[in-house]
């Protein structure tokens, strides 16, 4: 039997190049090795100050963006249309130890963000989603989380959470899962190399994976290459950048060619930007092409989303129906 990876990601708009390379692209290469279940966590998303509406269509637009860089229908899933989710995460409440949530790092930066937009306002789901996260991976019992290195401590508190289960309840019931180190590239913002590519920072600090033609080609032109910081002969934050998505984008060719030249000092911007160029707007063009079919059967794929979730749902399904029993929950006989 194949093993299990679980991984979810928030519906927070647009995909850019960073979120595919980071993350999306190995959802697409694990699926021929794993039994892969992909959510989209919009619970999660409710945690930081929202709009209801654009919430709805986030969502929606995310499956469609996921669809069109060649994740499976059969293998996505909503995760407000599994409730259990909610279920085993309030179960989880009672087995996580109080003072591991304030510890985490994204709580500290995200709570200073809420502050600051939202005059004050900090919810009580943004220092308890890493509960939630726990319960996401481990109601599927899933052997394998696809993380970077920023994620991990948050799979530590999902061990913990599962062997303090399995302890309290004397079974080994849950698995304690794995972090899967997958080969990531960092992709940096085009407009400013020393930050990460982000929407958060502005449009020009990402690149839309599903940007026009035109968009994309001009976003890579006006990349920034040399800041003025470097020494002669170093690669500089920007150019190292873009030969990143040069060979992220498969170019293998082309970024052999290109740095080459830059070895020899024979590199010239303008050629180089347009080679990157020419590879991003070829790998976009497919998945602009994919994304499109999918919309062109929006009414078919919502439909069978909502199957995927309903059959992914069996599974969380039987592990409530099991968690409930281990801890003494339900079935009470008179």
């Amino acid at each position: 039997m194949k093993k299990r990876i679980l991984s979810c990601i928030q519906p927070t708009g647009d995909m850019h190049l960073g979120n595919y390379f980071g993350a999306v692209k190995n959802w697409v290469d694990l699926q021929a090795d794993y039994e892969c279940f992909y959510g989209v966590v919009d619970y999660h998303a409710m945690t930081m100050p929202y709009d209801p509406k654009k919430l709805k269509n986030n969502v929606w637009d995310l499956i469609f963006n996921l669809i069109g860089v060649g994740v499976d229908v059969e293998n996505l899933f909503i995760q407000s249309l599994v409730p259990e989710h909610a279920e085993l995460s309030w179960i989880f409440n009672c087995f996580t130890p109080f003072g591991r949530l304030g510890q985490m790092t994204q709580f500290k930066d995200k709570s200073s963000q809420s502050s600051e937009k939202s005059e004050g306002f900090i919810s009580a789901g943004l220092f308890t989603y890493p509960i939630l996260q726990a319960a996401d991976i481990l109601i599927y019992n899933a052997d394998f989380v696809p993380v970077g290195k920023d994620q991990e401590q948050h799979l530590e508190l999902t061990r913990t959470v599962a062997q303090r289960f399995n302890n309290q309840v004397k079974k080994e019931y849950f698995t304690i899962p794995e972090c899967l180190f997958t080969e990531t590239p960092k992709i940096m913002s085009t407009a400013d190399p020393s930050r990460k590519m982000s929407k958060s920072a502005g449009e020009k600090h990402y690149i839309s994976v599903f940007a026009d033609e035109a968009r994309l080609r001009k976003q890579i032109r006006s990349a920034v290459t040399d800041s003025g910081d470097t020494l002669e002969g170093e690669m500089s934050a920007g150019v190292k950048n873009l030969f990143e998505i040069l060979r992220a984008c498969g170019a293998d060719e082309a970024y052999a060619e290109m740095m080459k030249n830059h070895e020899s000092g024979e590199l010239r911007y303008a050629e180089f930007k347009d080679v990157v160029a020419d590879a991003v707007v070829g790998l976009c063009a497919e998945f602009k092409a994919r994304k499109e079919e999918a919309l062109a059967n929006k009414k078919d794929i919502k439909y069978k989303i909502k199957q995927s979730s309903a059959e992914i749902r069996k599974t969380a399904q039987q592990t409530i129906k099991d968690v409930k029993e281990l801890a003494g929950l339900g079935n009470v006989k008179f």
